[in-house]
């Protein structure tokens, strides 16, 4: 049987559209309930303490939604920088799987990965109190070897791949001198035993590009290209679209 990169669609731009009025639409719930039925198997949120686009309150209605037993099968995603305030909604919600991210609390998006031997001890605490509420915990990396073993280090259980730097690439045409530091990232967080996901700025455009170059990659987090292709062609059909990149990245793997 072929394994299929998981697709998990991030809200956060479905809820900071939302944000821009105060009505309740578009429903976050109500997009994590389509992209679901076009084939989604996660959802992800990053909230953030200003909560300018998923608030504390969709953390939990995603939590409530994605327990029903028709959602089942559906992982959680919950990412964000482990503040005292992020954990206490994590322990509350106990999401399939926790990615911790290095981010400043002001900061506009996620730029770069954990340095991980420079915040050791805390990210042990960290992983271990978090693993105690049953959650899988990733750790977003830089495509750099070195991170897969300290990562093994202090507990993680997966690396995401910031792919910010291959999109770039990809954009100017250098996406074959990038590519081969992301395969032996992957490949020393397999050999280390870690699952591998990867995200930040992947699109219709690049994914299967990357997908091909890269091994074993278990889950790809998209939520700004997605949320930008669904004012266009829908939700729906933008789901599928991933997941049909997915599909025949997979294949042409096997």
């Amino acid at each position: 049987m072929v394994e299929i990169c998981a697709l998990s669609v991030n809200l956060n731009k479905v809820a900071l559209l939302r944000n821009q009025r105060d009505l309740t639409y578009p429903s976050v719930p109500g997009m994590a309930g389509i992209a679901i039925k076009a084939g989604a198997r996660g959802i992800t949120v990053h909230p953030r303490p200003d909560e300018r686009h998923i608030r504390r309150q969709d953390v939990r209605d995603l939590a409530e939604l994605l327990a029903q037993e028709r959602y089942k099968g559906i992982e959680f995603n919950i990412e964000g920088y482990p503040s005292d305030d992020f954990l206490a909604l994590v322990a509350e919600v106990e999401p399939d799987q926790v990615t911790l991210v290095p981010d400043a609390p002001d900061q506009r998006t996620s730029d770069h990965g954990w340095d991980i031997p420079l915040h050791e001890e805390r990210l042990k605490r960290v992983i271990a109190k978090l693993k105690r509420h049953g959650s899988r915990v990733s750790l977003f990396i830089d495509a750099d070897p070195a991170m897969a073993s300290a990562a093994r280090a202090v507990g993680a259980d997966r690396v995401e791949l910031y792919t910010g730097p291959y999109h770039h690439a990809f954009m100017e045409g250098r996406a074959g001198e990038i590519l081969p530091a992301y395969r032996t990232a992957a490949e020393a967080a397999l050999a280390e035993g870690l699952g591998v996901n990867a995200g930040h700025d992947l699109n219709l455009d690049n994914l299967g590009g990357f997908l091909t170059a890269v091994p074993g990659v278990a889950e790809v987090s998209i939520g700004h290209a997605l949320t930008a292709d669904a004012l266009v062609m829908g939700m729906d059909a933008t789901v599928r679209a991933y997941v049909d990149i997915l599909t025949r990245s997979a294949r042409a793997a096997a």
